[in-house]
């Protein structure tokens, strides 16, 4: 078996991964994921957020064999090479939690430890038909970003969020 992911370009991050038989995946991302890659997540009373990534911010790569990588991906990131070319071994991406707040003037997101350099952040969040997809970087060493978005007070969205280097993150937010 040969283990490919797709991962956003953006972040690095495992978005999707799976094991082939024969010749592996194909190069071309497309080929694989369409327009876009939709990540779902519950949002309760049988509703379900779709959160699409767009083709063109995402890539494919065959990569070393990772069984975890196929139940929990985006757990996982991709490194590249100075030439832009990923790395065949994967990176488990450091862990966090209680680090998203979906508030009606915007997304914050906090991260345990700060960085020496800035932290490029990719978050998409649902709004009915929509999907606001959000982008913007934690300043280097502060662990804080707030992201601009107008949301209904109370109101329930699906939030994707990627910041490179911390575990991604989908999972149902109530706006406060």
């Amino acid at each position: 078996m040969a283990l490919s992911v797709v991962y956003a370009v953006a972040t690095g991050h495992v978005v999707g991964a799976l094991a082939l038989t024969g010749a592996g995946a194909p190069a071309d991302v497309a080929a694989l994921v369409g327009r876009a890659l939709p990540l779902r997540v519950s949002l309760g009373g049988g509703r379900i957020a779709t959160l699409p990534l767009g083709v063109r911010d995402l890539a494919v790569a065959p990569v070393d064999d990772e069984p975890d990588a196929l139940t929990d991906p985006l757990a996982f990131g991709v490194e590249v090479t100075s030439d832009g070319k990923p790395k065949p071994a994967l990176v488990r991406l450091a862990s966090w939690t209680d680090g998203i707040a979906l508030a009606k003037d915007g997304l914050t997101i906090t991260v345990k430890v700060a960085a020496a350099g800035p932290t490029p952040v990719v978050a998409l969040v649902s709004d009915e038909q929509d999907t606001h997809v959000l982008a913007g970087e934690i300043p280097a060493q502060q662990t804080q970003v707030k992201l601009p978005v107008t949301l209904v007070a109370d109101s329930v969205h699906g939030v994707l969020v990627l910041a490179a280097g911390w575990a991604g993150h989908l999972e149902m937010e109530k706006v406060t």
